[in-house]
C-alpha cells in the first residue's frame, strides 16, 4: 500500500500523476514511482525510495517521460524494505504489463514458486511482484488483457486495489478492487483512478467508488465497470462537496495545527445542520425506531483515535441510556465470539470509511444478525456504503496523518447520537441543557485555541523528556489514551497512559525524580481523587502538568507544575474541550524536536491493510 493515483487523458500525465501523488503524501510513504504508455505503445517507468522529491529529480532528467496515459503510487512497506527495486509500479518479465497495488497478497508465496518454476524471474520481495508477472503470464498465452486480468483474479487472495498498464494498450488501463478502496474519477481532460479523492480534487469533484470484485477499463473518453461475471454495470456518480483549497495549508506550518485551528468550526458543521427547534434531529435514523427501543447492548467497534472516541462513548452512553456499552478493538473484535443479534447495535468509526479491521467486524456483526450504524467522514465510503445506517462527521478533508478535527466530531457526533438515543427511550432528564452547551461548543473551542503562546511555553519546558505518562479517571483515562498517541505518534517519545486508581498496581514503579506526567482532571465528580493521584507521583519526584476546568483550577495547580486550564461546560461535552490541549502540546513538543509532524515515520493515514 498506500496512495494509488492514475490518468487517462488528452495532456501529458506525469505532472497530473505527481500532483495526485503530492495531494497522497499525507498517508505516509518510503517510495514513491510512476509508468506512462507512450502514443507508440513503449512503457515507460521511474521509482526511488524516499520522497517525491527524489522521484522529481529522476523524471526531470535527461530522458522525461511522455504519454497521456500513466499510474503512479507512494509505497508504505510492508514486503520487502524500502528500496528502489520494491517500489511501483512492477513491471512484468516481458516488459509489456505495469501494476501498482495496494494491499496485500496472502497467497503470494504459492503463485510466486509456481511462476518460478516455469522459469519466471522476479527482481522484488513484494507480493505485488506476483501480480504483474501472473498476469503477463496469462496474457502471454492468451494475447487477451482482460482475460488476462479475470484469470488473475481468480488466483489471488487478499485485499487489493490496483491500476494497469499494458504497452499493447496504449490509450487503456484497467482498474480492480476488493477490500481496498479505490475510486473513479470523471474530468473535462480525461478520467482518473485514486485510491483517496483528495488527490482529485483539484481535477474534478465528480466520482464513482469501484465494488468489490469490480474490474473498469478507463480511457480519456470512456469508463466501462463490469462486475465478477464480466457483465457491464452502471455506477452512481457523487459529487464532493469538498473544494481543493479545503485541502492545502492555508499559511500554517504543518496541517496538523491548520487541522487543530479548523475545529471550532467542524464541530460547528457537526451540529448545527442538525439541531432544530431545540432538538437534536438525526434524519438519517428517521427509519431506526424499532430498533431504537430494542437495543439491549451496543458495540463501538474503531481503531487507534476513533477507538479512544469510542471509550469515551462508553462511558456518557451507558450513563445516557443505562444499557450495556462496550467499546472495543476493531482488530479483536472480529476475531473474538461477541455476543450479537438482532438486539446488538453495533457502532463502527473510522475517519477514512475504508479500515481494513473496522470493515470486517462490520461484516461479520451484520452476518450474525446485528444492525451496524458507521460514524465516517468520507461520503461513499465502503463503511458508509455497507452499513445500514450512517452519520457524516462532515469535517471535511483531514490531512495531516495524526487526526484532530475528526477525532473531535466524531465525539461530537457519538454524544449527540447517545442523546438522541436517551431522548427516543424518555431517559433524557437535562436534554435542554446539553442542546444549549452544543450551541455554545464552538466558541468554547475558541476559547481553548486563544492563547497558543502558552502550549508554545510548556512544550518547550518538557520536550526533552523520552518517557511520559498520562493519568485519569473515567473519561479523563480515555483521554490521556489520545494524548498519549498523539505524542507518541508525531514526537516519537515512548508514552503511556493509566487509569490513575491503577498506579499503586505496579505502574508508580517507574515514576522516578524527574519523570513528566500528565494529570487530568476534567471529570468533576472524582477531581479529589485525582489530586491524590499527582500527590502520588510527586511524592516519587514526577513534574506534573496538570489539566482540569476553571472551577477546580486553584485545586490542582496546588500540586502540578505547570496547568492546562479548559473551559466549563455541560459534563458530557467535557471531553471534546480536554482534547485540544493534548493536541497542541504534543504538536509543539513534535516542532521542538524537529519531527516531520504531518508525515510521521512508520504511519499511514488510513489502514488498509491487516
Amino acid at each position: 500500500m498506500c496512495g494509488i493515483i492514475g490518468y487517462a487523458g488528452k495532456t501529458e500525465a506525469v505532472p497530473v500523476l505527481l500532483d495526485g501523488l503530492e495531494r497522497l503524501e499525507y498517508r505516509g510513504y518510503d517510495s514513491a514511482g510512476v509508468a506512462v504508455v507512450s502514443s507508440d505503445g513503449k512503457l515507460q517507468v521511474r521509482k526511488s525510495r524516499g520522497r517525491l522529491a527524489v522521484l522529481r529529480s529522476l523524471l526531470s532528467g535527461e530522458k522525461p517521460l511522455s504519454g497521456e496515459i500513466g499510474i503512479g503510487h507512494t509505497r508504505w512497506a510492508t514486503h520487502g524494505e524500502p528500496n528502489d527495486v520494491n517500489a511501483h509500479p512492477h513491471v512484468g518479465q516481458e516488459n509489456k504489463i505495469a501494476v501498482v497495488h495496494n494491499g496485500i497478497i496472502e497467497n503470494y508465496l504459492e503463485i510466486k514458486n509456481s511462476l518460478m518454476r516455469k522459469g519466471i524471474s522476479f527482481s522484488s520481495d513484494t507480493d505485488t511482484e506476483v501480480i504483474v508477472q501472473l498476469l503477463e503470464y496469462y496474457y502471454k498465452k492468451d494475447s487477451n488483457l482482460m482475460d488476462a486480468v479475470y484469470r488473475v483474479l481468480s488466483r489471488i487472495k487478499g485485499a487489493y486495489a490496483m491500476g494497469i498498464l499494458c504497452s499493447d494498450y496504449p490509450g487503456q488501463m484497467v482498474a480492480v478492487r476488493k477490500d481496498a478502496p479505490l475510486l473513479i474519477g470523471f474530468g473535462d481532460d480525461g478520467n482518473y483512478i485514486a485510491s483517496d479523492v483528495t488527490a482529485l480534487l483539484s481535477h474534478t469533484r465528480t466520482v464513482t467508488y469501484l465494488e468489490d470484485d469490480e474490474v473498469a477499463v478507463i480511457t480519456a473518453d470512456t469508463v466501462q465497470i463490469y462486475d465478477s461475471d464480466r457483465c457491464c454495470t452502471e455506477k452512481e456518480k457523487h459529487v464532493i462537496e469538498w473544494d481543493a483549497a479545503a485541502a492545502e495549508k492555508g499559511g500554517y506550518a504543518h496541517f496538523m495545527l491548520k487541522e487543530i485551528m479548523e475545529q471550532p468550526e467542524a464541530v460547528r458543521k457537526t451540529v448545527s445542520p442538525r439541531l432544530a427547534d431545540g432538538k437534536i434531529l438525526l434524519q438519517e435514523l428517521e427509519d431506526a425506531g424499532n430498533i431504537i427501543q430494542n437495543i439491549s447492548r451496543i458495540y463501538i467497534v474503531a481503531c487507534g483515535s476513533a477507538y479512544h472516541v469510542g471509550m469515551i462513548g462508553k462511558y456518557t452512553l451507558e450513563k445516557l441510556l443505562h444499557i450495556p456499552v462496550e467499546a472495543c478493538l476493531a482488530s479483536e473484535f472480529r476475531y473474538s465470539e461477541p455476543i450479537l443479534g438482532e438486539t446488538a447495535l453495533v457502532i463502527v468509526i473510522s475517519q477514512s470509511g475504508e479500515t481494513l479491521d473496522s470493515m470486517a467486524a462490520l461484516r461479520e456483526a451484520k452476518k450474525r444478525g446485528s444492525k451496524v450504524l458507521s460514524i465516517v467522514n468520507v461520503m461513499g465510503s465502503s463503511i458508509a456504503r455497507e452499513s445500514d445506517f450512517v452519520l457524516y462527521t462532515w469535517a471535511g478533508p483531514e490531512i495531516a496523518v495524526a487526526t484532530t478535527k475528526a477525532y473531535t466530531t466524531q465525539m461530537v457526533l457519538l454524544i449527540m447520537l447517545g442523546v438522541f438515543f436517551a431522548r427516543k427511550l424518555k431517559q433524557m432528564e437535562e436534554y435542554d441543557r446539553i442542546i444549549e452547551a452544543l450551541i455554545a461548543l464552538p466558541e468554547k473551542i475558541k476559547e481553548v485555541l486563544k492563547d497558543l503562546n502558552h502550549y508554545q511555553k510548556i512544550a518547550s519546558r518538557y520536550f526533552n523528556h523520552n518517557r511520559v505518562f498520562y493519568m485519569g479517571r473515567n473519561v479523563d483515562y480515555a483521554l490521556g489514551l489520545e494524548g498519549s498517541l498523539k505524542l507518541k505518534e508525531i514526537s516519537y517519545i515512548h508514552s503511556e497512559s493509566y487509569a490513575a486508581g491503577e498506579l499503586k498496581h505496579g505502574t508508580i514503579s517507574l515514576i522516578e525524580p524527574g519523570t513528566l506526567v500528565v494529570a487530568l482532571a476534567t471529570y468533576a465528580p472524582l477531581v479529589e481523587k485525582s489530586l491524590s493521584n499527582i500527590v502520588e507521583v510527586k511524592s516519587r519526584g514526577a513534574e506534573v502538568i496538570g489539566m482540569t476546568t476553571e472551577k477546580t483550577a486553584d485545586i490542582i495547580s496546588s500540586q502540578a507544575s505547570e496547568m492546562f486550564v479548559i473551559p466549563r461546560t455541560h459534563p458530557v461535552l467535557q471531553p471534546i474541550l480536554g482534547v485540544i490541549p493534548l493536541q497542541l502540546f504534543a504538536y509543539y513538543v513534535a516542532l521542538n524536536r524537529g519531527c516531520d509532524i504531518d508525515k510521521p515515520r512508520n504511519l499511514a493515514k488510513s489502514v488498509t491493510v491487516e
